[in-house]
């Protein structure tokens, strides 16, 4: 019996999907948790957690390095809430493009003076805004989100522009063959009407937009950010909405001075906020802990390796959690091939200073060899799955 806490309200339709070798516990005796945005840095790690599952793509509220030492894996749901965060992003191109919202507000503001009508036809063509057919698109990220959003844009009328430098074999099949792909940002930055960002937040991602590249672009630039905060410059876009080289900055991830900023439509961090997204991430949550408890595989880990063995099917199976330390394979091979144990499959992978390895055993490991695999430089946990 496998033990589960949820450290958030989980989707019913992620908690459904659970057999009858699971029950509820507490956190003190968890073999995994589930969690959405509780946050997770101050908290003791339980000797029996295996697993951490993030119903979201985001994992800023969970320790990676400090779970990755205690061997617990850590997996987020990638592309589970994406239509819902395209939809959202959608969304912002129009209301960047008319303003929607300063006109909603303005009926708000004369909603009790009389007239309105009369007032509304006087004063409506202070929101004019522009369509946004025919103008120029640039996305720069074309995974689950950037990419269905270029999409919807040709869809649309719109002549897009994809930049995405490490775009896999599988997204560049769904994208439509009229997108025009550009090899640098910086082509986006020059040509387009409208700038939507779908890139993680990394060194060289960091305020991409700032005031160097916000020079480059054509004035009256509309910029979406529905990926992350950080990959924008608050001070350089003030300055820039102020001088009107950017008409309008649409932005999921409202702060502290973005919030107060003229030209900012500044949306509460919906963009997975659907039924649809909760449920989607919470099924892929549950699955993956539940193949990890099971049969030993990681799938969508953010702090150790992918690898995948399938269905555990031989009379033993063990998975070691361990740093990527040279003649690591060697060591584990040997220990094993001491109790006589013949290794039917194995696989190894790395991710930065971490790995896995899986080893199929033409029978069941004894106690004996599972402690000398523990005590094996670099190891961080054995599990004995079969």
């Amino acid at each position: 019996m496998y033990n589960i806490h949820s450290l958030n309200k989980i989707s019913p339709k992620g908690m459904e999907l659970l057999s009858d070798k699971y029950q509820s516990s507490g956190v003190e005796n968890a073999d995994a948790i589930l969690v959405r945005s509780a946050a997770m840095h101050d908290m003791d790690i339980p000797e029996s957690l295996l697993a951490v599952a993030r119903a979201g793509a985001g994992v800023n509220n969970i320790p990676l390095d400090k779970m990755a030492e205690a061997g617990v894996v850590v997996f987020n749901t990638p592309g589970a809430n994406a239509n819902s965060v395209m939809e959202l992003a959608l969304c912002g191109m129009l209301l960047g493009s008319r303003d929607v919202v300063g006109g909603i507000n303005w009926v708000q503001s004369i909603k009790n003076e009389g007239d309105v009508a009369k007032k509304v036809e006087k004063g409506k063509s202070q929101f004019a805004g522009s369509e946004i057919k025919d103008k120029k698109l640039g996305v720069i990220g074309l995974g689950a989100v950037g990419g269905p959003l270029a999409n919807a844009g040709v869809k649309l009328g719109m002549d897009v522009y994809g930049c995405d430098p490490f775009i896999s074999v599988e997204a560049a099949w769904h994208l439509d063959s009229n997108i025009a792909h550009v090899n640098t940002r910086e082509e986006i930055f020059s040509k387009c009407d409208i700038i939507s960002l779908h890139t993680p937040l990394l060194p060289d991602t960091k305020h991409m937009v700032n005031a160097e590249t916000i020079a480059m672009m054509p004035d009256g630039v509309i910029i979406l950010n529905f990926a992350r905060d950080a990959l924008v410059d608050d001070d350089a876009m003030e300055a820039a909405l102020a001088s009107g080289k950017v008409k309008r900055y649409i932005t999921d991830f409202p702060n502290d001075k973005t919030a107060s900023m003229a030209g900012v439509v500044a949306i509460p961090h919906l963009g997975a906020s659907t039924e649809e997204a909760e449920d989607n991430c919470a099924k892929m949550a549950v699955k993956q802990i539940m193949n990890y408890l099971e049969n030993g595989n990681i799938i969508n880990s953010v702090n150790f390796p992918n690898c995948d063995m399938g269905k555990c099917s031989k009379p033993g199976r063990i998975g070691i959690l361990h740093r990527n330390i040279p003649n690591t394979i060697s060591r584990f091979t040997s220990i094993v091939a001491s109790g006589n144990i013949n290794i039917s499959d194995m696989l190894n992978r790395s991710k930065g200073a971490y790995a896995y390895t899986m080893l199929d055993l033409d029978e069941k490991a004894s106690d004996e060899i599972v402690a000398k695999l523990q005590q094996a430089e670099g190891v961080l946990r054995v599990r004995v799955i079969r």
